[in-house]
């Protein structure tokens, strides 16, 4: 990797937690400049701005994602293992979130609804992708025999999306991981319920 790449990924690696923590809002190129220990000349050679630096930076904080959820669904067997796989990847929320400030795509989607127009469609892409893989995962359960056939799975792979996502936002604020336990442990009651007799 050339040394222009390097600078552009450390700036990318470093926004994207900084984000996350402080809000896109909150954040001022200063604090990325403190972030990276770059100039502001350093940053302009690689981005064209703040906005610029966000979107890159979401986009890695969703790659960070992608990568945990797959590493944690690899050797599942079941379409329920690999829903509850990925529900566990924000089992430490608190402590050992996958991102340093949270799930990116909740505190992105917050944030982005009303100020942040450009993040917010990265934001509805990212969230669609997310719950089209859900809704794979399990209508592959149903062909396998898994689930009932009628299984509503655009709406079951919405609730349960929902459900931890809400769940991270209450551990997260009250501190407490029992809000995601719960909510992973109500889903994987749910998809039992659908099982085929």
């Amino acid at each position: 990797m050339r040394k222009g790449e390097q600078t552009r990924l450390r700036i990318i690696m470093k926004s994207a937690e900084l984000f996350n923590r402080k809000g896109y809002a909150a954040t001022t190129m200063q604090d990325i400049m403190d972030e990276t220990g770059l100039t502001k000349g350093g940053l302009y050679r690689s981005f064209s701005g703040k906005d610029d630096i966000a979107v890159a930076a979401f986009q890695y904080a969703g790659e960070v994602l992608w990568r945990l959820f797959s590493q944690a669904t690899e050797n599942c067997e079941t379409a329920t293992e690999k829903i509850i796989a990925m529900c566990n990847v924000y089992s430490d929320t608190v402590n050992n979130p996958p991102l340093q400030g949270g799930c990116p795509f909740l505190n992105t989607a917050v944030e982005a609804d009303h100020s942040f127009p450009l993040l917010r469609d990265h934001a509805i892409d990212a969230y669609g992708h997310t719950q089209s893989f859900m809704q794979g995962v399990l209508e592959q359960g149903v062909s396998a025999g898994e689930f009932q056939p009628d299984m509503d799975t655009e709406a079951l792979a919405s609730f349960i999306f929902s459900a931890i996502e809400g769940a991270i936002m209450a551990s997260r604020l009250t501190r407490d991981n029992k809000h995601v336990a719960f909510a992973t442990k109500q889903i994987e009651s749910t998809l039992r319920s659908c099982a085929r007799t």
